[in-house]
């Protein structure tokens, strides 16, 4: 198993249009600061996935050479996790999509004209994908009533992506979560802040030491973050294109 970060901006990238902060100031100098919006790439000897699809699906499939999937997991229903699907159109039709019914509902009914081959998951029950067993995860991302983590095992390997979150997974989560070889944290901001839907990077830390992780990165960050090659000494932040094999 090969996991590849695409993306591992927030919502609206680093850098951020208009601003000119030492983070977003890396990111148009090229440095690794600069950072798409959310995506991860799942691979197998049995073909790739992806666990949700970035607006800036486009640039992350030209960059990474990819022109097939063979499914997507969509964690929820928020525009930076689901609106890059649309870069499909006359590339690839028939797509396998995947996530729990509400998240689905919302997704399609802006995404019709795609016509996915829809696949309703319920949290907690297993199914498989690339020969990978998947398993969507409660957790808490207000205001919406159902978002996704996903963990992910091949064999003896086990990933962990917590999806958008703040520090109020279920305690079911929890323990399926515990004792990953990777564990994939949404870590917003650094600890100074506090953003009522997300964790910041200290929340995202002491998860990682509670759930036992062998490997942790953070990802879904924003530009509120010191330069990368800066920040990296105190966290370990995650940039465009870090691979993990298995």
């Amino acid at each position: 198993m090969k996991v590849t970060l695409l993306g591992t901006g927030d919502a609206v990238g680093t850098p951020k249009i208009g601003c000119s902060c030492p983070a977003c100031m890396d990111a148009v100098a090229g440095g690794k600061s600069r950072r798409l919006r959310f995506s991860v790439l799942v691979e197998s000897s049995k073909g790739k996935a992806l666990i949700d699809s970035s607006p800036d699906l486009r640039w992350q499939f030209l960059k990474k050479g990819i022109s097939h999937i063979d499914g997507v997991i969509w964690t929820h229903s928020h525009y930076d996790h689901y609106a890059g699907f649309g870069d499909f159109h006359r590339i690839q039709s028939g797509v396998n999509v995947y996530g729990v019914k509400s998240t689905l509902d919302y997704i399609l009914n802006y995404l019709y004209f795609m016509k996915p081959v829809r696949h309703d998951v319920e949290f907690y029950k297993p199914f498989e994908l690339i020969g990978l067993e998947i398993m969507l995860v409660e957790v808490h991302h207000p205001p919406l009533e159902e978002t996704a983590g996903v963990i992910i095992r091949d064999g003896k390997s086990k990933v962990v992506i917590t999806g958008d979150t703040t520090r109020h997974i279920p305690k079911k989560t929890i323990e399926l979560m515990m004792g990953s070889d990777l564990l994939i944290a949404d870590a917003i901001i650094p600890p100074r802040g506090n953003i009522s839907k997300h964790m910041n990077s200290q929340e995202a830390m002491e998860l990682a030491s509670l759930l036992n992780a062998k490997k942790t990165v953070l990802t879904h960050l924003s530009h509120n973050f010191p330069p990368h090659d800066e920040a990296v000494k105190e966290w370990p932040l995650g940039h465009d294109g870090m691979e993990f094999e298995f």
